[in-house]
Protein backbone atom coordinates (compact mmCIF):
# COMPACT_ATOMS: atom_id res chain seq x y z
CA UNK A 1 0.00 0.00 0.00
CA UNK A 2 1.49 3.57 -0.80
CA UNK A 3 2.41 5.52 1.86
CA UNK A 4 -0.05 8.88 2.39
CA UNK A 5 1.62 11.84 1.64
CA UNK A 6 1.79 13.97 5.12
CA UNK A 7 3.20 17.37 3.86
CA UNK A 8 1.55 19.78 1.71
CA UNK A 9 3.09 19.51 -2.10
CA UNK A 10 1.88 22.56 -3.77
CA UNK A 11 1.80 23.50 -7.48
CA UNK A 12 5.12 25.06 -9.04
CA UNK A 13 4.00 28.11 -9.62
CA UNK A 14 1.91 28.84 -6.41
CA UNK A 15 5.49 27.52 -4.74
CA UNK A 16 7.62 30.23 -6.64
CA UNK A 17 4.97 32.82 -5.55
CA UNK A 18 4.87 31.74 -1.95
CA UNK A 19 8.73 31.93 -2.19
CA UNK A 20 8.60 35.35 -3.31
CA UNK A 21 6.08 36.66 -1.11
CA UNK A 22 7.72 35.20 1.71
CA UNK A 23 10.39 37.97 2.64
CA UNK A 24 9.53 41.40 4.00
CA UNK A 25 8.36 44.01 3.75
CA UNK A 26 5.32 42.63 3.40
CA UNK A 27 2.27 44.04 2.02
CA UNK A 28 0.92 44.88 5.69
CA UNK A 29 4.27 46.47 6.50
CA UNK A 30 3.77 49.63 3.45
CA UNK A 31 1.21 51.92 3.71
CA UNK A 32 -1.79 51.03 1.75
CA UNK A 33 -1.87 52.74 -1.44
CA UNK A 34 2.27 51.06 -1.73
CA UNK A 35 0.35 47.93 -1.36
CA UNK A 36 -2.50 48.98 -3.89
CA UNK A 37 0.65 49.81 -6.17
CA UNK A 38 2.63 46.63 -6.18
CA UNK A 39 -0.80 44.46 -6.62
CA UNK A 40 -1.74 46.23 -9.51
CA UNK A 41 2.16 45.36 -10.80
CA UNK A 42 1.75 42.06 -9.84
CA UNK A 43 -1.45 42.43 -12.58
CA UNK A 44 0.02 43.39 -15.22
CA UNK A 45 1.44 40.66 -16.67
CA UNK A 46 0.90 39.79 -19.96
CA UNK A 47 -1.56 37.62 -20.39
CA UNK A 48 -4.08 36.93 -23.18
CA UNK A 49 -7.49 37.96 -21.71
CA UNK A 50 -10.83 37.42 -23.70
CA UNK A 51 -12.82 40.26 -25.74
CA UNK A 52 -15.51 42.38 -23.78
CA UNK A 53 -17.24 44.90 -23.60
CA UNK A 54 -17.83 47.51 -20.71
CA UNK A 55 -19.11 50.21 -19.62
CA UNK A 56 -18.46 52.61 -16.69
CA UNK A 57 -21.04 54.79 -14.54
CA UNK A 58 -22.22 55.61 -11.08
CA UNK A 59 -25.11 53.79 -9.19
CA UNK A 60 -26.91 55.68 -6.75
CA UNK A 61 -27.34 54.72 -3.34
CA UNK A 62 -24.57 53.54 -0.32
CA UNK A 63 -23.40 55.66 2.51
CA UNK A 64 -21.61 58.12 0.10
CA UNK A 65 -24.64 58.42 -2.17
CA UNK A 66 -23.16 57.00 -5.50
CA UNK A 67 -20.99 53.80 -6.33
CA UNK A 68 -18.91 53.16 -9.17
CA UNK A 69 -19.59 50.40 -11.21
CA UNK A 70 -17.80 48.77 -14.38
CA UNK A 71 -19.92 46.64 -16.23
CA UNK A 72 -18.59 43.66 -18.20
CA UNK A 73 -20.25 41.75 -21.31
CA UNK A 74 -18.66 39.32 -23.55
CA UNK A 75 -17.53 40.98 -27.47
CA UNK A 76 -20.50 40.20 -30.03
CA UNK A 77 -17.35 39.40 -32.07
CA UNK A 78 -13.85 38.78 -31.64
CA UNK A 79 -10.88 36.58 -29.55
CA UNK A 80 -8.91 37.83 -27.40
CA UNK A 81 -7.54 41.21 -27.46
CA UNK A 82 -4.00 40.63 -26.75
CA UNK A 83 -3.15 43.33 -24.69
CA UNK A 84 -1.63 41.34 -21.71
CA UNK A 85 -1.51 43.81 -18.80
CA UNK A 86 -3.50 46.63 -20.53
CA UNK A 87 -0.95 49.10 -19.26
CA UNK A 88 -2.63 51.70 -17.48
CA UNK A 89 -6.13 51.50 -16.23
CA UNK A 90 -7.40 54.42 -18.36
CA UNK A 91 -5.98 53.11 -21.58
CA UNK A 92 -6.81 49.43 -20.63
CA UNK A 93 -10.65 50.77 -20.14
CA UNK A 94 -10.74 53.03 -23.56
CA UNK A 95 -9.67 49.85 -25.30
CA UNK A 96 -13.03 47.98 -24.60
CA UNK A 97 -16.18 48.10 -26.57
CA UNK A 98 -19.22 50.82 -25.77
CA UNK A 99 -22.37 48.32 -25.81
CA UNK A 100 -25.39 50.23 -27.27
CA UNK A 101 -28.46 49.65 -25.74
CA UNK A 102 -30.65 46.80 -27.45
CA UNK A 103 -34.60 46.22 -27.20
CA UNK A 104 -34.04 42.65 -26.56
CA UNK A 105 -34.34 40.78 -23.53
CA UNK A 106 -31.44 41.59 -20.39
CA UNK A 107 -28.40 39.49 -20.18
CA UNK A 108 -28.34 37.49 -17.00
CA UNK A 109 -26.03 39.26 -14.28
CA UNK A 110 -23.54 38.58 -12.08
CA UNK A 111 -22.86 40.52 -9.55
CA UNK A 112 -19.18 40.49 -8.51
CA UNK A 113 -17.42 41.63 -5.17
CA UNK A 114 -13.64 41.30 -5.35
CA UNK A 115 -10.90 40.72 -2.90
CA UNK A 116 -8.27 42.05 -1.43
CA UNK A 117 -8.20 41.89 2.14
CA UNK A 118 -11.03 45.00 1.99
CA UNK A 119 -7.74 46.94 1.39
CA UNK A 120 -6.41 46.38 -2.74
CA UNK A 121 -7.92 45.29 -5.17
CA UNK A 122 -9.85 47.31 -8.34
CA UNK A 123 -11.52 46.17 -11.70
CA UNK A 124 -8.08 46.30 -13.14
CA UNK A 125 -6.51 43.72 -10.70
CA UNK A 126 -9.93 41.45 -11.06
CA UNK A 127 -9.50 42.53 -15.40
CA UNK A 128 -8.98 39.01 -16.63
CA UNK A 129 -10.87 36.97 -14.30
CA UNK A 130 -14.29 39.27 -14.66
CA UNK A 131 -13.86 38.81 -18.33
CA UNK A 132 -13.61 34.81 -18.35
CA UNK A 133 -16.28 35.09 -15.94
CA UNK A 134 -18.74 37.18 -18.42
CA UNK A 135 -17.37 35.11 -21.36
CA UNK A 136 -17.58 31.26 -20.31
CA UNK A 137 -20.65 31.99 -18.48
CA UNK A 138 -22.15 34.44 -20.94
CA UNK A 139 -23.58 36.46 -18.00
CA UNK A 140 -23.21 40.83 -17.60
CA UNK A 141 -20.80 41.16 -14.68
CA UNK A 142 -21.49 44.01 -12.57
CA UNK A 143 -18.71 45.35 -11.00
CA UNK A 144 -18.74 47.19 -8.06
CA UNK A 145 -15.71 49.97 -7.15
CA UNK A 146 -16.75 49.72 -3.06
CA UNK A 147 -14.80 52.41 -1.23
CA UNK A 148 -11.83 50.09 0.25
CA UNK A 149 -10.80 50.52 3.86
CA UNK A 150 -8.94 51.80 6.00
CA UNK A 151 -10.20 55.26 4.52
CA UNK A 152 -14.07 53.69 4.60
CA UNK A 153 -14.71 50.83 7.69
CA UNK A 154 -17.01 48.26 8.07
CA UNK A 155 -20.52 48.60 7.22
CA UNK A 156 -19.44 51.16 3.92
CA UNK A 157 -17.79 48.45 1.25
CA UNK A 158 -21.03 45.96 2.56
CA UNK A 159 -24.08 48.32 2.33
CA UNK A 160 -22.61 49.87 -0.94
CA UNK A 161 -22.71 46.27 -2.69
CA UNK A 162 -25.71 46.15 -1.59
CA UNK A 163 -26.83 49.49 -3.33
CA UNK A 164 -25.37 48.11 -6.50
CA UNK A 165 -27.44 44.78 -5.67
CA UNK A 166 -30.72 46.79 -5.31
CA UNK A 167 -29.45 49.10 -8.13
CA UNK A 168 -29.86 46.00 -10.69
CA UNK A 169 -32.88 44.45 -9.70
CA UNK A 170 -34.79 48.02 -9.92
CA UNK A 171 -32.63 49.52 -12.89
CA UNK A 172 -31.25 47.00 -14.54
CA UNK A 173 -33.20 46.49 -17.46
CA UNK A 174 -32.59 50.21 -18.26
CA UNK A 175 -29.00 48.44 -18.91
CA UNK A 176 -30.06 45.86 -20.38
CA UNK A 177 -30.03 43.88 -17.76
CA UNK A 178 -32.37 41.11 -16.51
CA UNK A 179 -32.87 41.37 -12.67
CA UNK A 180 -34.85 38.18 -12.61
CA UNK A 181 -31.61 36.14 -13.36
CA UNK A 182 -28.76 37.65 -10.76
CA UNK A 183 -26.08 35.68 -9.07
CA UNK A 184 -23.63 36.98 -7.09
CA UNK A 185 -19.88 35.81 -6.89
CA UNK A 186 -16.86 36.80 -5.28
CA UNK A 187 -13.43 35.91 -3.69
CA UNK A 188 -11.47 36.49 -0.29
CA UNK A 189 -12.95 38.74 1.52
CA UNK A 190 -15.40 39.55 -1.29
CA UNK A 191 -16.70 36.64 -0.27
CA UNK A 192 -17.73 38.01 3.21
CA UNK A 193 -19.25 41.08 1.69
CA UNK A 194 -21.48 38.84 -0.93
CA UNK A 195 -21.94 36.12 1.64
CA UNK A 196 -23.96 39.10 3.80
CA UNK A 197 -25.11 40.96 0.90
CA UNK A 198 -27.36 37.42 0.45
CA UNK A 199 -28.42 37.80 3.79
CA UNK A 200 -28.97 41.44 3.92
CA UNK A 201 -31.37 40.68 0.90
CA UNK A 202 -33.34 37.77 3.15
CA UNK A 203 -34.03 40.44 5.66
CA UNK A 204 -34.90 43.33 3.75
CA UNK A 205 -36.90 41.57 1.03
CA UNK A 206 -34.23 42.78 -1.74
CA UNK A 207 -32.77 41.30 -4.82
CA UNK A 208 -33.66 37.02 -5.31
CA UNK A 209 -30.03 35.55 -6.15
CA UNK A 210 -30.24 32.39 -7.69
CA UNK A 211 -26.92 31.54 -6.67
CA UNK A 212 -23.80 32.22 -4.62
CA UNK A 213 -19.99 31.20 -6.10
CA UNK A 214 -17.61 32.23 -3.44
CA UNK A 215 -13.83 31.44 -4.05
CA UNK A 216 -11.98 31.00 -0.57
CA UNK A 217 -14.38 33.36 1.36
CA UNK A 218 -13.72 35.22 4.72
CA UNK A 219 -16.21 34.19 6.99
CA UNK A 220 -14.77 34.72 10.29
CA UNK A 221 -12.35 36.66 12.04
CA UNK A 222 -11.13 33.63 14.50
CA UNK A 223 -6.86 33.54 13.69
CA UNK A 224 -7.18 30.24 15.48
CA UNK A 225 -8.58 27.45 12.93
CA UNK A 226 -6.09 23.98 12.38
CA UNK A 227 -5.56 26.23 8.83
CA UNK A 228 -4.23 29.63 10.50
CA UNK A 229 -2.34 27.59 12.66
CA UNK A 230 -0.39 25.44 9.76
CA UNK A 231 -0.08 28.11 7.47
CA UNK A 232 0.31 30.93 9.29
CA UNK A 233 3.48 31.93 7.32
CA UNK A 234 5.14 31.56 4.38
CA UNK A 235 2.47 30.44 1.94
CA UNK A 236 1.38 33.59 0.49
CA UNK A 237 -1.14 34.84 2.35
CA UNK A 238 0.08 35.53 6.49
CA UNK A 239 -2.15 35.18 9.82
CA UNK A 240 -0.47 38.87 10.61
CA UNK A 241 -1.69 40.23 7.10
CA UNK A 242 -5.21 38.81 7.58
CA UNK A 243 -5.21 40.42 11.32
CA UNK A 244 -4.10 43.49 9.72
CA UNK A 245 -6.67 43.16 7.23
CA UNK A 246 -9.79 43.07 9.88
CA UNK A 247 -8.05 46.06 11.85
CA UNK A 248 -8.37 48.34 8.68
CA UNK A 249 -11.92 46.96 8.12
CA UNK A 250 -13.30 46.54 11.87
CA UNK A 251 -10.81 47.62 14.61
CA UNK A 252 -13.57 47.32 16.88
CA UNK A 253 -12.86 43.56 18.10
CA UNK A 254 -16.55 43.85 19.48
CA UNK A 255 -18.42 43.86 16.53
CA UNK A 256 -16.14 41.17 15.02
CA UNK A 257 -19.06 38.19 15.77
CA UNK A 258 -21.79 40.25 14.34
CA UNK A 259 -23.44 38.04 11.30
CA UNK A 260 -23.08 41.42 9.48
CA UNK A 261 -19.21 41.49 9.32
CA UNK A 262 -18.52 37.62 10.12
CA UNK A 263 -21.18 35.36 8.47
CA UNK A 264 -20.27 31.96 10.04
CA UNK A 265 -21.60 33.85 13.03
CA UNK A 266 -25.03 33.91 11.65
CA UNK A 267 -27.71 31.29 13.08
CA UNK A 268 -28.81 28.25 11.27
CA UNK A 269 -32.48 30.38 10.66
CA UNK A 270 -30.64 33.39 9.41
CA UNK A 271 -28.85 31.00 6.67
CA UNK A 272 -32.19 29.09 5.98
CA UNK A 273 -33.28 29.41 2.97
CA UNK A 274 -29.78 31.66 1.15
CA UNK A 275 -29.46 31.11 -2.65
CA UNK A 276 -27.46 27.24 -3.49
CA UNK A 277 -24.09 27.85 -2.92
CA UNK A 278 -20.47 26.23 -4.53
CA UNK A 279 -17.35 27.49 -2.19
CA UNK A 280 -14.03 27.00 -3.32
CA UNK A 281 -11.17 27.02 -0.63
CA UNK A 282 -7.82 25.56 -1.45
CA UNK A 283 -5.40 23.30 0.69
CA UNK A 284 -2.51 26.07 1.81
CA UNK A 285 -4.60 28.83 2.72
CA UNK A 286 -5.32 30.22 6.20
CA UNK A 287 -8.82 31.14 5.47
CA UNK A 288 -9.61 27.06 4.45
CA UNK A 289 -11.26 25.98 7.39
CA UNK A 290 -13.87 28.90 7.39
CA UNK A 291 -14.50 28.73 3.95
CA UNK A 292 -15.41 24.99 4.52
CA UNK A 293 -16.97 25.56 8.36
CA UNK A 294 -18.94 28.14 6.41
CA UNK A 295 -20.54 25.77 3.84
CA UNK A 296 -21.12 23.21 6.56
CA UNK A 297 -23.01 25.29 8.40
CA UNK A 298 -25.17 26.66 4.76
CA UNK A 299 -25.66 22.74 4.23
CA UNK A 300 -26.95 22.68 8.05
CA UNK A 301 -29.75 25.49 7.15
CA UNK A 302 -31.13 23.85 4.65
CA UNK A 303 -28.87 25.41 1.87
CA UNK A 304 -27.56 23.39 -1.41
CA UNK A 305 -23.95 23.45 -1.27
CA UNK A 306 -21.36 22.78 -3.55
CA UNK A 307 -17.82 22.66 -1.69
CA UNK A 308 -14.53 21.99 -3.36
CA UNK A 309 -10.78 21.98 -1.85
CA UNK A 310 -7.95 22.37 -4.97
CA UNK A 311 -4.75 20.86 -3.48
CA UNK A 312 -1.71 22.44 -3.96
CA UNK A 313 -2.63 25.60 -4.40
CA UNK A 314 -2.83 28.99 -2.36
CA UNK A 315 -5.24 31.70 -1.02
CA UNK A 316 -5.80 34.00 -4.38
CA UNK A 317 -5.04 31.45 -6.60
CA UNK A 318 -8.00 32.47 -9.22
CA UNK A 319 -7.48 35.47 -9.42
CA UNK A 320 -3.73 35.83 -9.74
CA UNK A 321 -2.47 36.39 -13.32
CA UNK A 322 0.74 34.21 -12.79
CA UNK A 323 -1.29 31.44 -11.75
CA UNK A 324 -4.21 31.93 -13.99
CA UNK A 325 -2.71 29.18 -16.69
CA UNK A 326 -2.15 26.77 -13.62
CA UNK A 327 -4.44 23.21 -14.15
CA UNK A 328 -6.08 24.05 -10.30
CA UNK A 329 -6.95 27.78 -11.15
CA UNK A 330 -8.23 26.78 -15.22
CA UNK A 331 -10.43 24.07 -13.11
CA UNK A 332 -11.75 26.42 -10.37
CA UNK A 333 -12.45 29.21 -12.50
CA UNK A 334 -14.33 27.04 -15.47
CA UNK A 335 -16.38 24.96 -12.36
CA UNK A 336 -17.64 28.46 -11.00
CA UNK A 337 -18.44 29.99 -14.24
CA UNK A 338 -20.16 26.76 -15.56
CA UNK A 339 -22.12 26.88 -11.65
CA UNK A 340 -23.28 30.19 -12.89
CA UNK A 341 -24.00 29.73 -16.67
CA UNK A 342 -26.29 26.45 -15.24
CA UNK A 343 -28.20 28.80 -12.26
CA UNK A 344 -29.28 31.55 -15.12
CA UNK A 345 -29.41 30.11 -18.29
CA UNK A 346 -31.16 27.01 -17.07
CA UNK A 347 -34.24 27.07 -15.91
CA UNK A 348 -37.43 29.75 -15.22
Amino acid sequence: MAQAVSTVVLEPAARELARMTSQPPFMYQIPPHEGRAKLTDLQSTNIAKPAVESENLMVPGGPSGQVPVRIVRPARSGGPDGKGGLGDRVRGLAQDMMRPRSSQQGMPVVLYIHGGGWVFGDSFTHDRLIREIATQANVAVVFPEYSRSPEARFPVALEECYAVAQWITEQGPEFDLDPARIAIAADSVGGNIAAVVTLLAKQRGGPQFRHQVLWYPVTDANFDTDSYRQFASGFYLSRDEMMWFWDQYLPDHSKRNDPMAAPLRASVDQLHGLPPALIVTEEADPLRDEGEAYAAKLRQAGVPVAQVRYQGMIHDFVMLDTLARTSAARAATAQGAQTLRTALHDGP
